[in-house]
């Protein structure tokens, strides 16, 4: 009789643990595989842990297979991961635990042997080594943060006291823009991009050297048709990479904080030129472009306008590009790769809207003649709105990536 009421006493004593641990039963990690440090945490660290819980561990690759990066944001989305809490890889345990970059071993053993505190709970740590402290938040009231050896029992000791009497702030919530909030952005962008004294100077120039050599309404506009796709492409596939870039490193809000530093800087740089044109560092086109530039006008191909049209959308990129990257790092951080592509395409072809229109009424030298003058009086006035522009992107951004 002491046996058995010994071992009803053992089977009560070890129940509430057993049926806890049956409570997690898959976990998916979504991951770039290239990132050693990473790869090693998980299969060194992360796996063993799980698997001792009995916990079913998947694996995706959303470097190699778009389709895991895609699978992951809509995720993320649905979840409402705010967006200062998503890390370069990410673990969703039955979609209830998440856990957001290099979490310490010991909160996810305590975060699987806790009670029901939480309906779901995302922590976050970011760093690869050395980290100092590490974020949690259970979806209501403010995010927490914490030193690094401070058990996470801490906040869930507060988040049960709490919890009844904590709302989610607005502020607080998965910052994301569907696709009609981002399209009227990319749309004004672009086109704002695209009046650049850069591109806009080098085409006025374009044109009044065709008529120094008495072309034909027809020669300018299928000349002038091929220097504009060329920089359409030439600009497209600086976006493309950059974007890859950013989507290969698997941490966009990195990108998307540097860029906030960025587009700081170059607006800086804008508004100055507008008071002080011509001192100090400006954006302008490297000074090895232009005489090969002119040297590329002497002899006008087909081929040779292509040519020349592709290197002037490389060379304007330094003085242009910051909205180009900011606006990268936002759609990095809101969109699919696919819905990315949308985007840079949508952008890339309102930054040559300038180009066509000048394009168009070309035929008139008048005109022409009219607007490289404008363009030589208002030059400053475009720095300065350039500058404001950047600082306002800046601000948006800043939103999104921090």
């Amino acid at each position: 009789m002491k046996i058995k009421v010994f071992a009803l006493f053992l089977v009560l004593l070890f129940l509430p643990a057993i049926s806890f641990a049956a409570e997690y039963e898959n976990a998916v990690i979504y991951y770039n595989k290239a990132c050693h440090g990473c790869t090693m945490y998980i299969e060194e660290s992360i796996e063993p842990l799980l698997e001792s819980f009995g916990i079913k561990v998947e694996k995706k690759d959303f470097i190699s297979e778009k389709e895991n990066r895609t699978e992951l944001n809509e995720l993320s989305k649905k979840l409402g991961i705010p967006a200062q809490l998503q890390g370069h890889f990410t673990i969703f345990i039955d979609n209830k635990i998440i856990l957001q970059g290099h979490i310490p071993e010991q909160v996810i053993k305590d975060l699987l042997n806790s009670e029901n505190e939480f309906e779901k709970i995302v922590v976050f740590q970011d760093e690869m080594d050395k980290a100092e402290n590490y974020r949690v938040w259970a979806f209501k009231g403010e995010i927490k943060e914490y030193k690094i050896d401070e058990p996470v029992s801490t906040y869930l000791n507060w988040f049960n006291e709490n919890k009844d009497l904590l709302k989610t702030p607005k502020e607080l919530q998965s910052a994301t823009l569907d696709f009609w909030q981002l399209l009227p952005l990319v749309l004004v962008t672009g086109l704002l991009d695209g009046i650049n004294p850069c591109a806009f100077g080098v085409l006025l120039f374009f044109i009044a050297f065709l008529y120094s050599m008495n072309r034909s309404k027809i020669e300018v506009w299928k000349v002038g048709s091929v220097f504009i796709l060329a920089i359409f492409v030439a600009y497209f596939l600086i976006g493309l990479g950059l974007l890859q870039a950013i989507l290969i490193t698997g941490i966009p809000h990195l990108f998307g904080k540097i860029s906030v530093f960025l587009m700081l800087f170059l607006a800086l740089i804008n508004i100055k030129d507008y008071f002080f044109y011509g001192k100090g560092f400006s954006l302008k086109m490297p000074s090895f472009a232009t005489p090969i530039i002119k040297k590329r006008m002497t002899n006008l191909t087909l081929v040779s306008v292509a040519i020349l049209g592709f290197l002037v959308g490389l060379c304007t990129f330094p003085c242009s590009g910051g909205i180009y990257v900011g606006i990268l790092s936002l759609l990095a951080i809101q969109t699919t790769f696919m819905q990315g592509m949308v985007f840079l395409t949508i952008y890339n072809i309102m930054f040559v809207v300038p180009l066509i229109i000048i394009l168009l009424i070309a035929g008139n030298k008048t005109v022409t003649e009219k607007i490289t003058e404008w363009e030589k009086q208002n030059k400053r006035k475009m720095k300065l709105v350039m500058g404001i522009v950047l600082l306002v992107l800046a601000a948006i951004l800043f939103l999104f990536a921090f």
